[in-house]
């Protein structure tokens, strides 16, 4: 990978992920996948990260797919495995990062780039948004399950079966109803400042009830409603965090969060 094709910068406090392609409409090369498993894995535990922001670069894209050139070189069974695994592998480092992420989203965000913003906490988009997985009409592959699975959770299986049978885009105006997105943005620059307002929102936050959320509903989706949330009950209520929180609600003022 280039160093300039995954841009990771930090300003006070807030990770901005930029997929830096635009002209190839920031279609992911491999290493670029691996680059951002890496940022979501290694995002440090004193507090200097408390927010990651994911965007593409320029206006036309988030990320049109994964860059095809490199099937090419796909000729055996492993290779097809190895590239699903490999997706799911990426999916679920941004699935289970520390800190919560915010999904800037404007034009293409299809495949392995709809792929990572389902796999966000919160997604925005400007108006031009064309979200999906045109597969069935391009390149003739398949989503793996897991991949299925979180799409599902977040769309309902009946719309993901039809977006992906009808090999259609989602529009900014249907994604929002659907609760895929949670607002709709002027353009390009409204995108960037309303995520580093989200970023700004979440970082004032209780981190302790944020990551014991984002845990939960992760093994919510993996295990079902029987999943084992003791640990994350005791984490929190046990938390030097809540005693603050509380005595801070009851002393009417504002709670000071370390995290701990």
């Amino acid at each position: 990978m280039s160093d300039t094709e995954l841009l990771y910068e930090i300003k006070d406090g807030t990770g901005w992920i930029t997929l830096n392609r635009p002209q190839a409409r920031n279609a992911l090369t491999f290493a670029m996948y691996e680059g951002l498993a890496d940022i979501c894995r290694s995002v440090p535990d004193d507090g200097s990260v408390k927010c990651l922001v994911v965007m593409g670069a320029g206006e036309k894209a988030f990320a049109a797919g994964t860059d095809m050139t490199q099937f090419r070189a796909f000729h055996s069974d492993k290779d097809a495995l190895d590239y699903e695994h490999r997706i799911d592998t990426v999916l679920s480092a941004v699935e289970a990062c520390p800190v919560p992420i915010v999904a800037a989203l404007s034009g293409a965000c299809t495949g392995g780039g709809a792929g990572i913003a389902a796999a966000c906490d919160i997604r925005i988009a400007t108006a031009d948004l064309r979200f999906g997985f045109p597969i069935a009409r391009t390149l003739g592959n398949c989503l793996s399950i897991a991949n299925l699975s979180r799409l599902s959770q977040l769309m309902g299986a009946g719309r993901v079966r039809e977006i992906i049978l009808t090999a259609r885009l989602v529009g900014a105006d249907e994604a929002l109803a659907a609760g895929l997105i949670s607002e709709i943005v002027a353009d390009h620059r409204a995108l960037t400042a309303r995520a580093g307002d989200l970023a700004n929102v979440l970082k004032a936050h209780a981190p302790i009830t944020i990551r014991a959320t984002r845990e939960a509903l992760r093994r919510l989706r993996l295990e079902g409603a029987k999943a084992d949330d003791r640990d994350l009950v005791v984490a929190a209520y046990m938390s030097e965090d809540f005693k603050e929180g509380l005595e801070a609600f009851l002393g009417k003022r504002k709670p000071e969060w370390k995290g701990r």
